[in-house]
């Protein structure tokens, strides 16, 4: 089952994604760090990732479910044609998959936690408040959406199993 996570950063979803994977023991990949691992092979003035992170994450994802194993993908899956990359993932290989969007629907908490959040190496710029809230996210029917300031992590996490569980029967 492939897992496909998507929603602003600071919203909570990484969070909720490494509760899931240990919980679960579902492979847990996020996009960030597939980037931040293609920004340091480079030169430090080609920052730009591009379409390229999203291409490993895909291949990444295939291979780990062609392994029988769960995948949770990490990313702000703010557009269509990444969402529908994803599910044409794990159709192609003749598994299922849930989409689940997390949001903060607290503007004061989710700009909080948009400023602490640690980023993932050394040099991996997190965007401004300013940034995520201009940033386009285009609108989304997904499986399941969760509200991060509503449900603490573990609620969350269950609510996500039970869909799992649900679409097992």
């Amino acid at each position: 089952m492939l897992i496909i996570l998507g929603g602003l950063p600071g919203s909570g979803k990484s969070t909720i994604a490494h509760s899931l994977a240990r919980k679960t023991g579902a492979c847990y990949l996020r996009l960030d760090t597939v980037e931040q691992a293609i920004r340091a092979a480079r030169p430090p003035e080609s920052n730009d990732v591009g379409p390229e992170g999203y291409m490993a994450l895909y291949a990444l994802a295939s291979d780990n479910l062609q392994l029988g194993q769960n995948v949770i993908v990490d990313s702000v899956n703010a557009i269509e044609v990444t969402r529908s990359a994803f599910r044409r993932v794990a159709t192609d290989v003749g598994k299922g998959f849930v989409e689940i969007e997390i949001i903060c629907s607290d503007a004061a908490t989710h700009r909080q936690r948009a400023a602490t959040r640690m980023p993932v190496s050394d040099g991996h710029r997190l965007p401004t408040w300013e940034e995520i809230q201009t940033r386009r996210f285009e609108r989304w029917s997904p499986d399941l959406r969760l509200d991060s300031y509503v449900l603490s992590v573990e609620e969350s996490v269950s609510e996500i199993i039970n869909l799992l569980n649900a679409r097992k029967e």
